[in-house]
């Protein structure tokens, strides 16, 4: 299998590879919030302890991750903004957050509300001169836009040419990341290769599809909601437009359908009983986000190993490092599992 899997503290570790050597960083580091009483999640002293901590990390993590390269970093939502501080002081550039919305969470005390949500920032090292030229050179630097779009239900109708504005073609006319039409201000993508990937991802659960029913759907037994401007004056988001005639989308469903939903499988806690795995399906789809055809992805916070399951089934390669020996051997057995699987598939 094309991992390679390190045990040991992940600074000293990391010291010890290449300089540029990285394409991709996919990590779920802690949160400084000892969670469940664990020593490895405590927040070493304080505030500024915790983020003068991983800072040395990020540091390391940008020498190892080639120019352009990106980060998808986990953070718990009440020290987000440690992780994101440490790692842009380390010298990353903040591109955006992206936000998972679960179900699954259950209250830690009495007095925390119920957790639903976890942030994953995107972090870029900087660019060697232009995207084109850091594209051309390293690899690296451009998010996989069509590998990650959001599926629809089926395409949509083609506009003529004469529809298009500001020099865009319409029906399939190719432009930059894709083919789309313009009417009047608005701009919409290819709705059949997918909707633009966006920065919201849900977990498909009944208790955040509910919440997404809350605001409507779309389609002929339901209210026609859309995105465009009403022509009735009213504002708002997906559930107080009014569509116009001769809307862009044909598909039915809650807005929940604008968002990619990471499914769990039953037995992807097969090999690990680690207190805080990610579904796979989630990993998968941010290794596949950020790293090129054929690129490295390093995890130094591996955890359960989910990260080098997600990259071998994405197509890439992938570096784990893990500094509890507990874990160490979560990973050889998910590792064992994942093979026999493979055999028997």
């Amino acid at each position: 299998m094309p991992i390679n899997l390190y045990e040991g503290d992940c600074l000293e570790m990391m010291k010890r590879m290449p300089t540029e050597s990285i394409d991709a960083i996919v990590t779920d580091p802690p949160g400084g919030i000892s969670f469940m009483g664990k020593v490895w999640d405590s927040n070493k002293g304080g505030r500024d302890d915790w983020i003068m901590w991983m800072t040395y990390i990020s540091a390391e993590c940008l020498r190892l991750t080639k120019p352009g390269g990106y980060a998808l970093v986990w953070s718990f939502p009440r020290t987000s903004h440690w992780t994101a501080t440490a790692w842009e002081n380390a010298g990353w550039e903040v591109r955006d957050r992206i936000a998972y919305l679960f179900g699954s969470g259950f209250p830690k005390s009495s007095n925390h509300l119920k957790p639903a949500c976890e942030d994953w920032w995107l972090l870029r090292k900087p660019l060697s001169g232009t995207v084109a030229v850091n594209v051309m050179t390293h690899g690296t630097g451009n998010i996989n836009i069509d590998e990650c779009r959001v599926p629809t239900d089926g395409p949509r109708p083609g506009r003529s040419t004469s529809q298009s504005k500001s020099g865009l073609t319409g029906s399939g006319g190719a432009v930059t990341y894709g083919a789309f039409d313009v009417r009047g201000s608005i701009a919409v993508e290819d709705t059949i290769r997918g909707r633009w990937p966006t920065n919201v991802i849900h977990d498909g659960s009944d208790e955040v599809m509910e919440e997404f029913a809350k605001y409507g759907k779309r389609g002929a037994s339901a209210p026609v909601r859309g995105h465009e401007p009403s022509r009735t004056g009213q504002n708002g988001i997906y559930n107080h437009w009014d569509r116009v005639p001769g809307s862009f989308f044909d598909d039915t469903g809650t807005a929940a359908r604008f968002f990619y939903t990471s499914k769990v499988s039953p037995k992807e806690r097969e090999g690990s009983k680690h207190p805080t795995m990610k579904p796979l399906s989630l990993i998968r789809y941010l290794c596949r986000l950020i790293t090129p055809t054929g690129g490295t992805v390093l995890d130094c916070f591996a955890g359960s190993g989910t990260t080098g399951l997600a990259a071998v089934e994405e197509g890439f390669n992938a570096i784990l490092i893990e500094q509890e020996s507990e874990y160490i051997e979560h990973i050889k057995k998910r590792l064992a599992l994942f093979l026999n699987h493979s055999t028997e598939g």
